[in-house]
């Protein structure tokens, strides 16, 4: 049964001046839980249902942190999700990385993507690409805002993701490094050269697209071309498109 106190950490770290000040997050539902448990995150505590814990009773025991049992009502009041019948996480976050692009990989940089429920998408998409690594700007949305984690389905997991200002970060880049800059106008990601083998692709907000400073470092202006009606596309989906494309190119 949760305490008082409990509840009122949980319900804290919905907001992110609460997060940042804490160094936690949330992680909510079965399924991502499960991942976590096996991740070897550093966490904090565990609030969970009996049948979770039944499934999990290796996993649980192994995770060395305190365990809460709880009710599905419970779960669902003290967190976002409408419905939870499993568990809730709470995690350290992870110290903060130096992104680096490694030969033959791609780095993905965000410009102000302000939507949770892209970010988390995004982390799926860069997941499913095989993309290690994320930047973003410090004006794009919090990587552990709840709907973010609850939209990556376990891929924030495998992704280290930087906020950084992301003009200074380029502007120190090698100068052979290709920069690829997603534009309504560009040359079209099916023509790419075959000769792409790394890089950074950056993508800008759907209300604002890339930054006017940002262009200077743009190697390359790609662009998803329209065969319908349609005035632009979602940026996650966007970025998959161009993922795809890109290693389609490469294999």
């Amino acid at each position: 049964m949760l305490s008082k106190n409990q509840s009122k950490l949980l319900r804290s770290l919905q907001r992110k001046k609460n997060r940042q000040e804490q160094g936690l997050f949330l992680v909510e539902g079965g399924k991502i839980v499960s991942e976590l448990l096996e991740s070897g995150w550093p966490l904090h505590s565990l609030y969970v249902s009996d049948d979770f814990a039944a499934a999990q009773a290796v996993a649980l025991a192994g995770s060395g942190v305190p365990v809460t049992y709880c009710s599905s009502d419970e779960l669902a009041a003290a967190g976002t999700l409408v419905s939870n019948r499993d568990a809730i996480a709470i995690v350290r976050m992870p110290g903060s990385t130096v992104p680096e692009i490694s030969p033959g990989q791609w780095v993905l940089a965000l410009d102000r993507v302000n939507d949770p429920g892209n970010l988390g998408t995004l982390l799926r998409i860069a997941d499913w690409y095989g993309i290690r690594q994320l930047v973003c700007t410090t004006d794009t949305v919090d990587l552990y805002n709840p709907k973010v984690i609850n939209a990556s389905m376990g891929s924030f997991l495998r992704i280290a993701v930087t906020y950084l200002d992301l003009h200074d970060w380029l502007a120190r880049l090698p100068a052979e490094t290709e920069v690829l800059g997603a534009y309504l106008n560009g040359n079209s990601v099916h023509q790419l050269p075959g000769s792409l083998r790394g890089g950074v692709l950056l993508m800008g907000s759907e209300a604002h697209g890339v930054d006017a400073g940002l262009e200077p470092f743009v190697t390359r202006r790609i662009t998803i071309p329209s065969f319908g009606g349609a005035e632009s596309l979602n940026v996650a989906v966007a970025t998959a498109v161009i993922c795809d494309n890109l290693r389609r190119i490469s294999s």
